[in-house]
């Protein structure tokens, strides 16, 4: 399987979930069992008795998406730009007619703030940690020092401050950070604790692409609320978590003019998939993913999303007159699909002029140098229902004193990852690097967004994936983990040391 799909969305079959009882009413046919659709039974970590809020009190398409705020540098000093952010609970205008959600922010703002890079151009940010746990922050898919990585044991305690530098000595990508403290980091990122990092360079910078207030960035995330309106928080708990966040809001519209537009698309979900579609039906151009632009665009009617995963789609808004409303729409279960079948609305009222458009070529990736290393990991969780379960890869749970796996500075690997569950999906991401998708299921992954550079690949329940990359620029202890954070916090997650 590619990340294109040419059709509507998948039933629970297709994400490698059976279901163990009936549906409820409302629900995707062959809906979640009764241990969540992740199957695992875990600890019901900060669960609260009291009522939730029903998904269907809150108007959908009734507040307008925000954009993400860009945050300026306080100084740029040569090649060097600085930042300051200060990590803090705020309450926030979340759901329509309801009481301010206590978030978790970086600098008060929900939806996070935007850095925008560029290539070959430090950014150096001074994190200040004004919550009352510790926290460690990552910039994922960044190709950084140790030192830079935000890793799991790397702390900030409350009241401390942390000063990252991140080199930028990349080719463009879809960046974002977030927590990463380990078994904090679930529930941080759950409650708000991410934000938006796009690193640019010449190579998109030259291309007619829609550009300006035409590039939007979307991050989106699942949620469950009480009647007070605030956000309720339960390890392994996405089956409940039908409330589906655009930016911060629930199932907002955006305004846009009649013509093309650049959506950069995060899955900044704890745990739910995305299959997203246009509710026409119509086509869009993936342009590009995780690690940036693909070397040629590609048509599609869905999309895939795992958790930490980006597309990077352009959709020609011309085609509807104005006055037209398109939703985007999610074909992933589990949960009532009156809910989370929906995501945001786009409402077309204007025209405007558009000198952009998408050429045959986009990029040249670099070349896949010949592998020296094979290796092979097995992801697994239990999903028997037990109170204490536990996550693993190649059957172990992490340890931060243990290093997994040894790689030998300027090595390139191919690496084999197996999803051994019955039930869970799971995916994989690696630090440090950016690696190509080689096999999907022993197929070649050949055309699509998958082709792309990546540093996140779904791995449905039963399913391989063959990936490879090159381990360079940097010598330091880094992880592999799953991006579903649950996941994550439950033990799925291991060291390699670049040496």
């Amino acid at each position: 399987m590619s990340g294109v799909a040419v059709s509507g969305g998948l039933g629970l079959a297709g994400l490698g979930i059976s279901a163990l009882e009936p549906a409820a009413a409302g629900a995707v046919e062959g809906g979640p069992d009764s241990m969540g659709a992740m199957g695992s039974g875990a600890p019901m970590t900060g669960a609260t008795a009291a009522p939730d809020l029903d998904p269907g009190g809150i108007a959908k398409f009734a507040v307008p998406m925000p954009l993400a705020p860009v945050l300026a540098p306080y100084a740029v000093s040569g090649t060097t730009s600085y930042y300051r952010m200060t990590m803090k609970e705020v309450a926030a205008a979340v759901l329509p007619g309801m009481p301010a959600t206590t978030v978790r922010t970086y600098n008060g703002q929900f939806p996070g703030p935007l850095i925008r890079a560029r290539s070959g151009q430090r950014v150096v940010v001074e994190q200040t940690n004004a919550l009352g746990q510790p926290v460690s922050v990552h910039l994922h898919g960044a190709h950084v020092p140790e030192s830079s990585d935000g890793g799991p044991m790397d702390l900030i305690m409350p009241g401390g401050k942390k000063t990252y530098t991140y080199p930028n000595q990349q080719s463009h990508a879809n960046l974002w950070f977030h927590d990463h403290a380990h078994h904090q980091e679930s529930e941080h990122v759950y409650r708000g604790l991410s934000g938006y990092y796009l690193l640019t360079d010449d190579t998109e910078q030259q291309l007619p692409l829609p550009s300006g207030q035409y590039d939007v960035s979307i991050a989106l995330r699942e949620a469950r609320f009480d009647q007070a309106g605030q956000f309720v928080y339960a390890m392994d708990d996405w089956a409940n978590r039908n409330v589906v966040l655009a930016n911060g809001k629930p199932w907002p519209y955006f305004q846009v003019a009649a013509r093309k537009y650049r959506l950069r698309i995060f899955n900044q979900s704890n745990g739910r998939f995305f299959d997203l579609k246009l509710s026409d039906g119509s086509e869009f151009t993936i342009i590009g993913g995780d690690g940036g632009l693909l070397a040629a665009p590609c048509q599609a009617t869905v999309v895939r999303l795992s958790p930490g995963e980006r597309a990077d789609i352009v959709v020609d808004f011309s085609r509807y007159p104005v006055g037209s409303q398109v939703v985007l729409e999610n074909g992933m279960p589990p949960g009532p699909v009156e809910h989370v079948g929906k995501v945001m609305r786009f409402d077309v009222t204007r025209t405007a002029t558009d000198g952009s458009s998408v050429p045959s070529t986009l990029r040249t990736l670099p070349a896949l140098p010949p592998a020296t290393v094979s290796r092979s990991f097995t992801l697994s969780m239990d999903e028997d229902g037990r109170p204490d379960a536990g996550a693993y890869i190649n059957g172990l749970t992490y340890d931060h004193d243990r290093i997994d796996t040894d790689i030998a500075y300027g090595d390139t690997e191919v690496w084999t990852v197996t999803n051994t569950n019955k039930l869970a999906p799971h995916n994989f991401h690696i630090h440090l690097v950016m690696f190509r998708v080689l096999e999907r299921n022993g197929q070649p992954v050949t055309e699509g967004f998958e082709t792309g550079l990546k540093d996140t690949v779904s791995i449905l329940a039963g399913e391989t994936v063959k990936i490879q990359a090159t381990f360079t620029g940097y010598r330091g202890t880094y992880l592999y983990h799953c991006h579903l954070f649950d996941h994550a916090s439950m033990g799925m997650m291991a060291n390699f040391r670049v040496s």
